[in-house]
């Protein structure tokens, strides 16, 4: 019996002794495996580019940096939230604001519109009497005239005639005084003066060629006859301006108008002379909406007398907006809001203590210097991004989430190898274009305009690329005037019609402000902002070729830029030969 007790004893020590020994290595063993499935489960990013995630250690595409570690997934969150780590957040300065409301007034409120001839101040030169011109004095559109100034030459066979009885009519003014006052009469209602009757009648000959005279002064803005023409009484020759006063037409939407009133003071500028600025005042303010575009005409009245404004010109105003001291608006930086030219978006810091965001749409009213009136989307005390939208805009489309250009949200690409918002592994990739904006139906036509805007823009970002500010300040010119062409007369459809005026709005201001400096940093700047309006343009209307959206976010000061090219190949208008291939591909517009 205390033998088997002996055994037993000794087994127990063996099992405890055994434990003791290697009853931890398994631990150690599982701890370590799970260290070495965690290790493999290790994603890795660039703290410039978070957008960047890849299995191993290693160099950034983009910008060359080493990749760190990063951060374990976003658990937690709902579906249209994510997450930024503090360091992308600090490299690429995202900045936020917590919305509030203030007072409106005292305001200035920017508005853009065009130079037309006074119409007040405008005359048609007329015939007072039919016949052939013989000769025609003014040789071309834009000629100065001056009342009294010999206009044109008219052989009238009515008023050879006319003269034959004047003639004979002064030969019988003491029997027949009534006939020859009626004779008389009748030449002067053709406008012959009583010098020129009192010499027909001396003279006792006929005049073949009679001549027209100016009735007034001013420039010539349409001939409308040439020479050799026949003519009937009364028929138009010449269109003629006084340019020394003219109008500056300005489109207030339908949402302003309470803004505005009759004898405010105006603050004028043109390209042409970017240094100056005119005063004038609200002279008119048009009682009528256009139901198309929904804005009304405002019109100032400037004086012209040096000839600075040309009819057909672009100009911006600064108006203040009308003093309210009852309302209060809430109101956001320019900058924090993204538009697409369907919808106008912020992005919202969900938690004050986590660099956690979502999308947010907004409903915008007034512009009202650099900030925008908010009518539905956000309340007081939400804190939104205000430097850094297109970065936190790019993480949110590169993680799958709402954003800009992605409003479902949804997988997107990161590379060249096809459409934003477009799952690579789709059975139908025709389908899944669920980030692109609705194509509006538009007339071949419509189409071409805008595709001459587009070319000029190709023109303008090559120029960039080539870091040739002249040429760049050139072409944004002729983009503007490409752009006065596209006829909106074009889209029947109001959705479409209401789009493109807002959209041209904002490339013409763009395009202004590239066209007025030399400053490349400047230029580029403004072609931010061109790009984004085009880019929506473009998705919206097409130009029938394909385009392909590009996307550096080292531009702007880290805060990302978007841009428009031909080519797939990354070409940067931002930097240049500085890092003239920074970028990616983040759509392609068919």
């Amino acid at each position: 019996m205390k033998k088997y007790i002996v055994y037993l004893g000794i087994l127990a020590v063996g099992l405890l002794l055994g434990w003791i020994l290697f009853g931890g290595s398994s631990k150690e063993d599982t701890d370590h495996n799970h260290d070495a499935v965690t290790e493999t489960n290790q994603m890795w990013t660039c703290s410039m580019h978070p957008q960047i995630m890849q299995p191993a250690a290693g160099d950034c595409p983009i910008c060359g940096m080493d990749l760190i570690p990063a951060e374990s997934g976003s658990d937690g969150l709902l579906a249209g939230q994510f997450k930024l780590t503090e360091n992308a957040m600090a490299l690429a300065n995202i900045q936020t604001t917590v919305v509030s409301k203030g007072n409106a007034e005292g305001n200035t409120i920017k508005l853009s519109g065009k130079i037309a001839e006074n119409e007040e101040a405008n005359a048609v030169q007329v015939s007072y009497f039919s016949g052939r011109i013989e000769h025609l004095n003014v040789s071309f559109t834009g000629e100065e005239v001056h009342k009294g100034q010999l206009l044109a030459t008219i052989y009238s066979p009515e008023l050879y005639a006319a003269q034959q009885e004047l003639i004979t009519a002064a030969s019988l003014k003491e029997s027949q005084p009534a006939l020859y006052k009626a004779v008389r009469n009748k030449l002067k209602l053709w406008k012959l003066s009583e010098n020129q009757i009192n010499q027909i009648e001396e003279t006792q000959k006929v005049k073949e060629n009679f001549p027209v005279y100016a009735t007034v002064s001013g420039t010539v803005t349409e001939k409308l006859v040439e020479q050799g023409d026949f003519i009937k009484q009364g028929q138009p020759l010449l269109k003629i301006a006084n340019l020394n006063t003219v109008w500056a037409n300005f489109d207030v939407y339908e949402n302003q108008i309470e803004l505005f009133k009759k004898g405010q003071e105006v603050s004028v500028s043109t390209n042409a002379n970017a240094n100056k600025v005119f005063k004038g005042k609200v002279d008119f303010i048009d009682p009528i909406l256009n139901s198309k575009t929904r804005t009304i005409t405002l019109r100032v009245v400037l004086n012209n007398k040096d000839y600075v404004f040309k009819p057909g010109m672009f100009v911006s105003a600064n108006i203040d907006s009308v003093k309210n001291e009852n309302k209060e608006i809430l109101s956001i930086p320019a900058s924090a809001v993204l538009w697409t030219g369907e919808r106008s978006v912020v992005y919202l810091k969900t938690n004050p203590d986590q660099t956690v965001f979502e999308m947010q749409e907004v409903v915008l009213g007034n512009q009202i210097g650099n900030e925008y009136e908010v009518l539905e989307g956000l309340l007081v005390g939400n804190e939104i991004v205000t430097n850094g939208t297109f970065t936190v805009d790019a993480a949110a489309q590169l993680q799958g989430k709402k954003s800009m250009m992605n409003k479902d949200g949804g997988k997107v690409m990161t590379g060249h190898e096809g459409h934003l918002g477009m799952d690579n592994n789709s059975p139908n990739k025709e389908s899944d274009h669920t980030n692109m904006n609705e194509r509006l139906k538009v007339s071949m036509k419509f189409q071409e305009q805008l595709k001459a805007v587009f070319n000029e823009y190709i023109n303008l970002k090559d120029a960039l690329v080539k870091e040739d500010s002249k040429s760049t300040s050139a072409n944004a010119t002729t983009l503007l005037n490409k752009l006065n062409k596209v006829d909106m007369k074009l889209l029947s459809d109001n959705k479409a019609h209401n789009h493109w005026m807002s959209l041209e709005g904002e490339i013409k201001s763009s395009a202004t402000s590239i066209s007025e400096t030399s400053d490349i940093k400047s230029q580029r700047d403004h072609f931010k902002h061109l790009s984004s309006h085009l880019i929506n343009a473009v998705q919206l209307f097409g130009v029938d070729e394909k385009v392909y959206v590009e996307f550096c976010p080292m531009a702007d000061n880290n805060n990302g830029a978007y841009w428009l090219s031909k080519e797939e190949k990354v070409i940067n208008p931002y930097f240049g030969s500085a890092m003239l291939t920074c970028g990616e591909v983040k759509q392609v517009i068919e």
